[in-house]
């Protein structure tokens, strides 16, 4: 992939998220590292730009919309285009359907769902007017009805059932021929302050589904989801 490729990573300052931007800036992409707090952002960048890598930070809490709209209207001045966007940030309330409560409903949903989409209505139509962009929603086997649901956790399984129904949905909307793709993925069980220390895989593994899947070709799949670069059930 050339370098004037440009991709956008919520929750880009640690885990999965730092992973995935790092590993976009090692294939050559711009990278903006959307942070909810910015001072973080700045000390994740700092790594990406110690390895040679070309990152910009942005303020970005996906919960707020107006913090949206205004990432987008500050890349716009600075005439930066997202060809990529990795849908990463994520939050994993412990309650079963009956113990949640609906201030950890209205949270997961607005972080895990309502932001990615409210991304997507930002970036992916300059993506179908260029025709081409990658977008990449980072989702769990939590959210997986063939997988099984995790009822531990019920808010955040239904957030990601719903966000793979909007990864679905996307790609219907994709008109034919122009070279745009949406995907979900599963990183597995990370270890990271999400994950817990007890989890078997690393960033950079739980990373490796989401780069590819960023950095398809224009014969690679649309419409899916993945992990460890193998399809598995919606």
């Amino acid at each position: 992939m050339s370098n004037d490729r440009t991709a956008l990573v919520t929750g880009g300052n640690r885990g999965i998220g730092l992973a995935i931007c790092k590993g976009l800036a090692d294939r050559g992409l711009n990278v903006v590292l959307g942070a909810r707090n910015e001072d973080k952002g700045k000390g994740a960048a700092a790594s990406i730009r110690g390895r040679g890598g070309s990152v910009r930070v942005e303020q970005l809490d996906v919960i707020e919309t107006a913090s949206i709209a205004a990432c987008k209207e500050r890349l716009d001045a600075d005439d930066v285009t997202v060809d990529v966007l990795v849908n990463n940030a994520g939050i994993y309330p412990e309650a079963d359907a009956l113990e949640t409560t609906i201030d950890q409903l209205d949270e997961v949903w607005t972080v895990n769902t309502r932001g990615p989409w409210l991304l997507v209505k930002e970036f992916m139509p300059g993506m179908i007017d260029r025709s081409y962009g990658r977008v990449v929603n980072v989702s769990s086997g939590s959210g997986s009805f063939g997988e099984g649901l995790d009822t531990n956790h019920a808010a955040y399984s239904a957030s990601k059932a719903a966000l793979n129904a909007l990864t679905m949905t996307l790609d219907d909307a994709i008109p034919s021929g122009v070279d745009v793709k949406v995907n979900s993925m599963c990183p597995g069980w990370v270890h990271t302050r999400m994950g817990g220390e007890s989890a078997p895989r690393t960033p950079e593994e739980g990373a490796d589904t989401g780069l590819w899947l960023a950095t398809l070709p224009a014969d690679g799949p649309s419409g899916g989801f993945f992990r460890d670069r193998e399809r598995i059930p919606w």
